[in-house]
């Protein structure tokens, strides 16, 4: 147990990043009480029967009230009507934060929606699994994982560190990175890979019905790893692509290039083009290893 970061912290959206926060910011003392809000009926259900909240409720400006962190960690697409909604029961001096994958529309659309006197202080996890609802969070989730924050220049270095300190407190190391330079990153190491997930799995139910039992059947690693990605939530990941669209289109042009040069080495025989690019992949493979990503 650690000395608490927050007295009341709301947490909007109790999916796998939601309900995993809960988890982890009660096992380590880091709030004196945990407010959850989701809209879901069967999920505040759940919430209750498994006491991972001290009040439930499915409205974010009862949630807001009397809170000194809300976390939104609901959908992107659903960030501006949760806003609207919860800005009039903020309190003075409240921090405002958020657990989504792309970071420049935060900052751009939010400040607009938040009262003067919030601070508003994105972050992004890079940390989940293809689960999600608050039966699959666990508290383990955020240890030894990276937890970007994007804050404006202009930004509180208290709410900054405070929120730091939270995450630091779940386990997890902490980056400081501008919000656009955030969205590229991910787009190549995150979104780029999920895209081609679901492509890969669209094409293999597009098969005849006889060959597409045989890929199921028959399903090794490589395919298996890829419906494991494809099984993640897709409203998430719909809003994902949605806000980070110029990002993935460029490193989405970027593959379709480096997959022609694939595809003519594989045409033409060029063996050593082959080899030389996956004794490269190999390499970094083994730096995730090294580096405990993996």
């Amino acid at each position: 147990m650690t000395d608490s970061v927050f007295d009341r912290i709301a947490i909007i959206g109790f999916g796998l990043i939601g309900s995993s926060l809960a988890r982890a910011v009660k096992a380590h003392g880091l709030v004196r009480s945990i407010v959850a809000c989701d809209s879901s009926p069967d999920a505040r259900a759940t919430i209750v029967r498994l006491g991972l909240a001290d009040q439930v409720t499915d409205d974010p400006a009862v949630a807001a009230k009397d809170a000194d962190l809300v976390v939104i960690a609901a959908p992107l697409g659903a960030y501006a009507d949760i806003v609207r909604r919860m800005a009039p029961s903020l309190k003075h001096g409240a921090i405002v934060s958020d657990v989504g994958s792309v970071k420049a529309p935060v900052l751009r659309d939010l400040p607009s929606l938040l009262p003067e006197y919030v601070q508003l202080i994105p972050g992004h996890p890079i940390a989940g699994t293809e689960n999600s609802g608050p039966a699959s969070g666990f508290e383990t989730l955020f240890e030894g994982r990276w937890f970007i924050m994007t804050p404006a220049a202009d930004a509180d270095p208290d709410a900054i560190k405070r929120v730091g300190d939270l995450w630091r407190g779940c386990g997890s190391l902490i980056e400081i990175m501008e919000a656009s330079h955030h969205d590229k990153v991910l787009a190549i190491t995150s979104h780029l890979p999920h895209l081609i997930a679901y492509t890969i799995v669209g094409t293999a139910a597009h098969l005849e019905e006889d060959a597409q039992s045989e890929v199921i059947k028959f399903s090794a690693s490589g395919f298996r790893d890829f419906t494991r990605i494809a099984a993640s939530d897709p409203t998430m990941w719909r809003d994902v692509f949605l806000n980070n669209r110029e990002a993935v289109l460029e490193m989405l042009q970027r593959f379709n290039e480096d997959l022609t040069v694939l595809q003519r080495a594989i045409r033409f025989g060029e063996g050593e083009t082959l080899f030389d690019l996956f004794t490269r992949t190999r390499a970094i493979r083994r730096r995730i290893i090294d580096a405990q990503q993996a």
